[in-house]
């Protein structure tokens, strides 16, 4: 089921209005907001029951506009963000500009920040008209599985959710966790999390 472009004029609207939206992305379920309303990141926090020193990634749909908004980027990373983005990665970077600190956590610094440009495929591609980031974590309540039809999200989710997009059936394992905080300075990365995209294909990427 591809979605239309309304989706993404009810995504945008959601966001530009300090709601949060639960949506489909190229792996699991996904739980959104506008990035600097703290009552919209604060709603998140709770309806996932995180705990407020786990962060959370910024998403963009469109990669281009990440790294226009991302200026601090040195050039192995952006280099590693072409390579890689869009893609089932999210991608740890220093936060040299402080950008986004509300999705650092409530409680947290932040000197790092997490990074996703998903790959919209045929179903998604209409998100691309999206033009503006949103926070975003797992659709999953803190600790659970991940969703991947809607079906797994909890319920107490999807009530408190301001707009559920429904995307189908999704892949259903979750992002890589790749930590490029050292990647300008050192050129070494790490994986901190196994997900959708194998080390090989990170390897190749960055090779």
């Amino acid at each position: 089921m591809a979605l239309g472009g309304g989706h993404a004029e009810q995504l945008g609207e959601c966001l530009a209005s300090g709601g949060v939206v639960v949506f489909p992305t190229d792996t699991v379920y996904g739980l959104g907001c506008d990035p600097e309303n703290e009552s919209a990141v604060r709603r998140l926090y709770e309806l996932k029951g995180r705990p407020a020193d786990r962060p959370a990634a910024i998403m963009f749909f469109n990669r281009d506009l990440a790294t226009t908004t991302l200026g601090d980027l040195g050039d192995l990373e952006r280099a590693a963000i072409e390579a890689l983005l869009p893609g089932p990665v999210t991608l740890l970077l220093p936060n040299r500009d402080r950008r986004f600190p509300l999705a650092s956590g409530p409680t947290a610094d932040s000197r790092r920040l997490g990074l996703r440009v998903p790959l919209l495929g045929s179903v998604l591609a209409a998100l691309a008209s999206v033009q503006r980031p949103l926070m975003q974590s797992s659709a999953n309540l803190s600790g659970g599985s991940e969703a991947r039809r809607l079906s797994d999200v909890a319920p107490s989710v999807l009530a408190g959710a301001d707009l559920v997009i429904d995307g189908g059936e999704l892949g259903g394992v979750a992002s890589t966790v790749l930590d490029l905080y050292d990647y300008q300075r050192t050129g070494s990365w790490s994986i901190l999390r196994d997900g959708a995209m194998a080390r090989e294909a990170i390897e190749r990427a960055l090779s």
